[in-house]
């Protein structure tokens, strides 16, 4: 089931994530170049997979997209965990500029669905073609990782920090990262890190995406509306959010955590639209049976989630020791994946608070 992967998905990037901290902690190169190559080996099975006709070994078939879902998602996370530690050797902007290319990634994602959904054959076809334009850019990201070095900007910081890590071996030889001193010191931002993605995932996309259409004459016809109104809407006010940050840094640090914790009122607010779970009857009544405030709380959700956790990827780095920040963006990026994780499971108590009427359970 869709639920099934997903959480296969999440569950292993979220362990290779955060195990690959202390154990995995060598050259990023290896690091990087590896999970590249294991990503496309893992999508050419499954382009494989996905040309052949499996309606006659449904088991098998299950089993081993399993099996290549774990795999690219250890491999995922191992990247993803160096891309963030990569970054945090950059001034703390570039670190908020990979949590754009995630959203920039997702709005690009979005316009395929919409292309897919008017002109694709049929749903086999457009999977291959995700699959190969999946490996296209996975091959793109490995000419460019290469290419840093060309850029005399990313290599005078490369340097200094080498220069740094060296001096920090001639007084220390033998020590290791003091990951737990690490993780406490940069603990708040890790908080708000997770918590951001925690409300994000407990509503989008299976709230969100679930969320019908109230009025047949809206703007937006209904054959799009989970397309435009959830998938694309998201992506892009995320991009949005995230790219503001080059421009603006509000909260400080201190105080990032209120505007975080706030954020767990979009919750009930998307239970009150018009959700409509599959195979569930809702008990809880519509309160908000308006598309147009609806797509706002979209936009706001969405926008506020792209801001808040690129400015906590930004700020963890900075809360430890320049020395160990890159340590300290790698913690970063597994809580992400592990926020992520735990607001897809939460989503499954999201038709039981509609079909019981949750607000009975506070009076």
């Amino acid at each position: 089931s869709q639920f099934s992967l997903c959480v296969t998905f999440l569950y292993s990037n979220a362990n290779f994530n955060t195990i690959s901290n202390p154990f995995f902690s060598g050259n990023l190169t290896k690091r990087i170049v590896l999970s590249i190559m294991v990503e496309v080996i893992a999508f050419i099975v499954t382009v494989i997979l996905a040309m052949m006709n499996s309606s006659e070994w449904p088991g098998a078939f299950f089993w081993i997209t399993m099996t290549t879902v774990v795999i690219l998602n250890m491999a995922s996370g191992i990247y993803q965990n160096s891309v963030y530690g990569m970054a945090a050797k950059l001034p703390f902007k570039y670190t908020g500029a990979v949590v754009l290319g995630s959203n920039v990634s997702g709005t690009f994602t979005s316009i395929i669905l919409l292309l897919s959904s008017e002109f694709a054959s049929s749903v086999r076809t457009a999977a291959i073609y995700y699959f190969i334009t999946a490996m296209f850019f996975l091959l793109l990201c490995f000419d460019t990782y290469f290419a840093l070095p060309l850029n005399k900007y990313y290599r005078y910081h490369e340097l200094m920090k080498e220069k740094e890590m060296e001096s920090n071996q001639r007084m220390n030889p033998s020590q290791r990262p003091p990951y737990w001193t690490i993780f406490k010191q940069a603990f708040p931002q890790l908080f708000n890190v997770f918590f951001v993605f925690f409300v994000t995932l407990s509503i989008f996309p299976a709230v969100h995406s679930d969320v019908k259409q109230s009025d047949k004459n809206f703007m937006v016809p209904e054959k799009h509306f989970s397309n435009i109104c959830c998938f694309l809407t998201f992506n892009l006010c995320a991009m949005l959010g995230s790219l503001a940050t080059s421009w603006v840094q509000w909260p400080k640090p201190k105080y990032l955590v209120w505007p975080v914790v706030l954020r767990v009122v979009f919750l009930p607010l998307f239970l009150f639209c018009n959700y409509q779970p599959l195979n569930i009857t809702r008990v809880l009544p519509v309160y908000i049976n308006n598309d147009w405030v609806f797509w706002g709380l979209g936009i706001v959700m969405s926008f506020s989630s792209g801001y808040l956790s690129s400015l906590g990827m930004m700020y963890a780095p900075q809360s430890v020791e320049p020395r160990y920040a890159m340590t300290a963006g790698m913690f970063a990026a597994a809580m992400l994946i592990t926020g992520i994780f735990t607001g897809l499971l939460f989503t499954r108590l999201c038709p039981m608070f509609v079909q019981h009427n949750f607000l009975d359970w506070l009076i």
